[in-house]
């Protein structure tokens, strides 16, 4: 198939799904009423909750919400062919990744702003709003961990992408202080700045390299992942306006406009697809992925289709800075889109390349060898951008190489391609450093209104005490994972427990529904949360007693073991309940207050 053939088919396919089923939910499930106060509006505190500029939340909610998932996961889902995976990008993005992330922020701004948790609390009882808080936050941590790995590999010993990335920094406080004191409301005006500097940050990088002084920026993996926590720290205990805010909706216009070039450049180009539509590692044996394509290829693509970490921002720092609830839709179901879109743009990236290049960058030598391939253009390749390709598996490098493939077709284009190459290794850190920065702050959130029901002066938000207190906690404890390296073992639990906490978003939002009495549309989250169930506790299961007990990995097993464990617990919790609320019969609190009343006589 024709690259450009796909691009065009995926990009009506979700421009349709937009503007019919996403407006439909929007209009006629949770009737989003534009007159209505949103949380930003009525607990305005310049701090957390802060109306915000539609066109820079987008920018903001696509930059937490767009992590390694859309970039790295339909890269390594290839070596099914391009078809699963595309079918699977378009088919989740529009049915189940959208829907989800929209149901879930619609809920949080109608429950004041509130956390996943605290809104499971609201709408269920207080013992599933507990273990939803504990079973949220054990994933995220284990998610902001897993992240920080592309991010430490990515940057370590290379001063030139240490010095772009970090650029970023002091550009979105400039941005930051100038949009709240200088020229507010300028929006146009600060983004040419903001646009101006990050590119600067980023053609700078090779002389910053070359220079003398480039050893001070020079970290290995265990200071890395210190800056890492230091920085994740920040994120979540400044001003959500003074970095977080600048600095996300800063690196999306650069994102897009990465992917922007990408699909013009595969348009100029428009090479076929080298991969098959369907390989033989559909049934497993695969060098990249040792499974069959069901269930893993739905874990491995994860946030280019439906990722459960997009609940936390859902109900996270968005719903607080929502300034209408008109945004809603563009925000909540656009964003996952778009998401949707880089994915594909990813997975066509990594298929143009030679097959047998494919796997042999995504292969070990030894594994590789036992394939039989040949590689045809790359050793050619590596010449072009400076490095060896072959084995340097985990789908980053094999992205940037289709990236730098697709342009190097270009007449006259050749002689940059090591500079464009190092530029999208540098591009893929800084999408997942995005994700870091706003998880931490999530997590900040979560922490605060678990403990602030312990000891009632913790749970004050505006705090200092409080705020400092709860951001190192959280960074400090994916840090130490990061730094000790016992991260490495848990990454293969990463993709699983993402998915396990849509499981408990799909769940919670169709509570909500219920709850609004809007119980003739709950197909729309039932339906995927009942397929997303199937697959993520069957890869769980799989993972446990042919990978991880295999390899005497026994932390591995306890960590699915305890996921697992918790999933099923909120969903049995869950659907009793709805059989009470569907049956109209009192909840829980409800039979304690009616016994209360009969005690009492009032």
């Amino acid at each position: 198939m024709n690259s450009v053939v796909l691009i065009i088919i995926g990009a009506l396919v979700l421009i349709l799904g937009y503007r019919f089923y996403g407006a439909f939910i929007a209009a006629k499930v949770l009737v989003t009423d534009p007159s209505r106060k949103v949380p930003s509006v009525i607990h305005n505190d310049g701090r957390d909750y802060v109306p915000t500029n539609r066109l820079v939340l987008l920018g903001h909610h696509f930059a937490a919400i767009a992590g390694a998932g859309p970039l790295i996961g339909p890269v390594l889902a290839a070596q099914f062919g391009y078809l699963p995976g595309t079918l699977w990008i378009l088919i989740g993005a529009v049915f189940a990744g959208a829907v989800h992330d929209m149901v879930i922020l619609f809920a949080s701004v109608r429950h004041d702003g509130q956390s996943i948790a605290e809104i499971a609390k609201s709408l269920l009882n207080g013992r599933i709003g507990l273990l939803t808080s504990f079973a949220v936050i054990f994933i995220l941590i284990i998610s902001m961990a897993g992240l920080g790995i592309p991010v430490v590999n990515a940057l370590k010993n290379s001063p030139w992408g240490t010095f772009t990335v970090g650029f970023t920094i002091p550009v979105a406080l400039l941005i930051g202080i100038y949009l709240k004191y200088l020229r507010p409301g300028k929006i146009a005006e600060a983004t040419v700045i903001g646009m101006a500097l990050v590119l600067f940050g980023v053609f700078a990088g090779p002389f910053v390299q070359q220079m003398e002084w480039a050893k001070i920026i020079t970290f290995n993996d265990k200071e890395l992942s210190v800056i890492l926590a230091i920085y994740g720290f920040s994120a979540a205990a400044l001003p959500v306006w003074l970095l977080l805010l600048p600095r996300d909706y800063l690196s999306t216009y650069m994102k897009l406009g990465v992917i922007f070039i990408l699909a013009v450049g595969l348009i100029i180009i428009h090479p076929n697809l080298r991969m098959p539509a369907i390989t033989q590692f559909v049934n497993g044996g695969g060098p990249v992925i040792p499974g069959k394509v069901f269930p893993f290829l739905f874990i491995t693509i994860a946030c280019g289709a439906l990722s459960g970490f997009h609940s936390l921002v859902s109900s996270g720092t968005t719903p607080k800075l929502i300034s209408s609830e008109k945004d809603i839709l563009p925000i909540g179901f656009g964003a996952m889109l778009i998401e949707g879109f880089i994915g594909l743009v990813a997975l066509i990236a990594a298929t143009v390349l030679p097959t047998s290049d494919y796997f042999a960058i995504n292969s070990l030598p030894a594994v590789f060898d036992k394939l039989h391939m040949n590689p045809v253009e790359l050793p050619m390749l590596s010449s072009l951008v400076g490095e060896n390709l072959a084995g340097r598996p985990g789908g980053s490098v094999s992205l940037a190489v289709g990236m730098t493939y697709v342009f190097y077709k270009i007449p006259g284009l050749s002689f940059v391609m090591k500079y464009w190459y190092h530029f999208c290794i540098m591009f893929e850190a800084l999408f997942i450093l995005t994700t870091i920065d706003a998880g931490t702050r999530i997590g900040r959130y979560l922490l605060q209104d678990l403990f602030g029901h312990a000891w009632g002066p913790l749970a004050k938000r505006n705090k200092w005490s409080n705020i400092l207190f709860f951001s190192a906690a959280i960074s400090a404890s994916w840090g130490y994972l990061l730094y000790t390296g016992n991260v490495s073992t848990i990454w293969p639990l990463f993709g699983t427990a993402n998915q396990m906490l849509a499981i408990i978003a799909f769940a919670i939002g169709t509570t909500f529904l219920i709850r609004t009495e809007k119980q003739k549309y709950i197909l729309i989250t039932l339906i995927p949360m009942i397929m997303v169930t199937i697959v993520t506790l069957s890869a769980a299961f799989i993972n446990i007693f042919s990978n991880y007990l295999p390899k005497q990995l026994y932390l591995l097993v306890a960590l699915s073991a305890l996921l697992i464990l918790m999933v099923v617990w909120l969903l049995i919790e869950s659907i009793i309940q709805w059989r009470k609320m569907l049956s109209k019969k009192p909840l829980v609190e409800e039979e304690e207050e009616v016994k209360q009343m009969a005690e009492t006589g009032k």
